[in-house]
């Protein structure tokens, strides 16, 4: 009897087994930019993101376990909550991410920004203020992913910190897996990649920006980011041509379309987990 019922198990674990087929990854996202490379620690070339596919049914009662762990997602991620999206780099992460078709929610201080970013597909837009813990969570709860440009500062308290502080200390608590945080050339160990007149001019930002990087580095031992220091920042055109580098002396100029599209490459690719880079483009020859 005993043998006949280990029999009877294994045959059944064997047909469960058989219900399931892995496909080759699919693109499932949608990108209008295409081509952006970044040079990543295997040398190889990062394309525009894309989403992954296996060629399986999950119930959709399992979404809401299964974000937690990012095997499960396998990169792929829908509900992405934007710091900073109302302009600059963040903006231009918030457009990327509409063309992609992925949800966003971002955090923005005024009703102009909030009615200007809800024209896009896809996002919603919250009133609120970063430097408040219980808005920042607010925005968090609920996605699969944070990205943060935050910089600047409210009255005498500079946001890079507090309101890094604020999404680092409460996004793993509520479900988020992945984090990129844009941060600057001169944070950390790339201090030495600017010229100290430089860093005494900015100080007060970048030693609060090492101060978000470091938490981030202590929260996230577990869980996967990714921290992207650019260059100085310039509005114009994509050129197509910037960079990731892990050098960190490396230095120069990059524009702002070209930060947003090497964050959303390296927010998609696990080549990028637990990894810090130097954003710059070798073809603006002019430094900082």
């Amino acid at each position: 009897p005993d043998r006949m019922l280990r029999s009877l198990v294994l045959v059944g674990v064997l047909s469960a087994a058989s219900a399931f087929s892995f496909a080759p990854a699919t693109p499932s996202l949608r990108s209008t930019r295409q081509g952006v490379s970044a040079r990543l620690p295997t040398h190889v070339t990062a394309r525009a993101p894309r989403g992954l596919g296996l060629r399986m049914k999950i119930p959709e009662d399992l979404t809401d376990a299964g974000r937690r762990e990012l095997r499960d997602l396998e990169g792929k991620w829908k509900n992405v909550c934007v710091l900073g999206g109302s302009k600059g780099v963040g903006r231009e992460v918030v457009n990327g991410l509409s063309a992609m078709g992925v949800n966003v929610v971002a955090l923005v201080r005024s009703e102009e920004s909030k009615a200007e970013l809800e024209k896009l597909p896809g996002v919603k837009a919250v009133l609120g203020d970063a430097m408040e813990a219980s808005d920042v969570i607010g925005v968090l709860d609920g996605c699969d992913a944070a990205v943060s440009t935050l910089g600047g500062a409210t009255g005498e308290v500079n946001i890079d910190y507090k309101g890094n502080m604020n999404m680092i200390e409460n996004a793993g608590i509520l479900g988020v897996t992945r984090v990129v945080l844009v941060t600057s050339v001169g944070c950390g160990d790339s201090k030495d990649a600017i010229p100290e007149t430089v860093y005494e001019a900015l100080k007060s930002a970048l030693v609060d920006k090492t101060k978000a990087e470091n938490l981030l580095l202590k929260y996230y031992t577990n869980t996967d980011y990714t921290i992207i220091r650019p260059g100085g920042l310039v509005t114009a055109p994509s050129t197509g041509k910037a960079i990731l580098t892990e050098d960190k002396k490396a230095a120069g100029k990059i524009n702002r379309a070209d930060v947003s599209a090497l964050v959303l490459s390296a927010m998609y690719s696990k080549k990028c987990s637990k990894m810090i880079f130097t954003a710059v483009d070798p073809s603006l020859s002019e430094g900082m």
